[in-house]
């Protein structure tokens, strides 16, 4: 259980290291996911092995998705006097993520199949890997998209955020759940609960949203870059 003990050591460190050094760029998941990286390569360990004596985790992530819930029911009054925004922000931020991520991937040479695998980055893995494959996608592709996006959301969510001056918990915490997901989410978390509530409900929403959506996006998009 080296790897288990490893992981959590490493995890702890960087996050109290991140408690002290003020820098959006000091996240703990992602220096850990680089310090473990490098670690693995320089000792030859292999990923299958890394992922065995660290299913502990893995089988957790469930639970803690579970566990967000309890924020949404402290905030239920909040939720039903503003579910018209939330339901309308969640579907303009899937719409608009699905739009942004497959016009990049066609201006950058990408082939449908390949966009096909960008346009669901922005939602849980299950969810993007389930709508990939439904358009045509490559799910393994999508996983490494959402596993990238919800680390950029994470590190550069709330300094954008803060640049453009959003101070309003509904609105930070909407924002962070439709674009960066469950990584981005465990980041609001930190930064104020309430915040972490609304980006769980996010988190939701938008995953069915997009799910839902993808099929009937795609084929649109396509059309409008001339990929039909």
């Amino acid at each position: 259980m080296i790897w288990l003990v490893a992981t959590l050591v490493c995890f702890y460190s960087t996050r109290y290291l991140a408690m002290k050094i003020k820098n959006p760029f000091f996240n703990p998941l992602l220096l850990t996911l680089i310090i473990m990286i490098l670690a693995l390569k320089w000792l030859e360990v292999p990923y299958q092995t890394y992922f065995a004596q660290n299913e502990v985790i893995n089988y957790l992530l469930g639970p803690a998705v579970v566990a967000l819930a309890f924020p949404l029911y402290q905030q239920i009054g909040l939720i039903r006097s503003k579910w018209k925004t939330i339901l309308t922000s969640c579907f303009v931020g899937s719409v608009l993520s699905m739009t942004f991520g497959t016009a990049i991937a066609f201006s950058m040479g990408a082939d449908a199949q390949l966009a096909a695998s960008i346009l669901p980055k922005s939602i849980t893995t299950p969810l993007a890997m389930a709508a990939s494959q439904q358009i045509g996608g490559i799910p393994a592709i999508t996983s490494a998209m959402v596993i990238i996006v919800g680390l950029f959301g994470a590190v550069l969510g709330y300094p954008i955020m803060k640049l453009f001056h959003v101070k309003h918990p509904l609105a930070k915490g909407l924002s962070i759940g439709t674009v960066s997901h469950a990584l981005g989410t465990a980041k609001a978390v930190e930064e104020n609960y309430q915040e972490g509530a609304f980006s769980s409900l996010a988190l939701v929403i938008c995953g069915i949203m997009t799910t839902l959506l993808a099929p009937l996006m795609f084929p649109l998009l396509l059309r409008i870059f001339g990929h039909a």
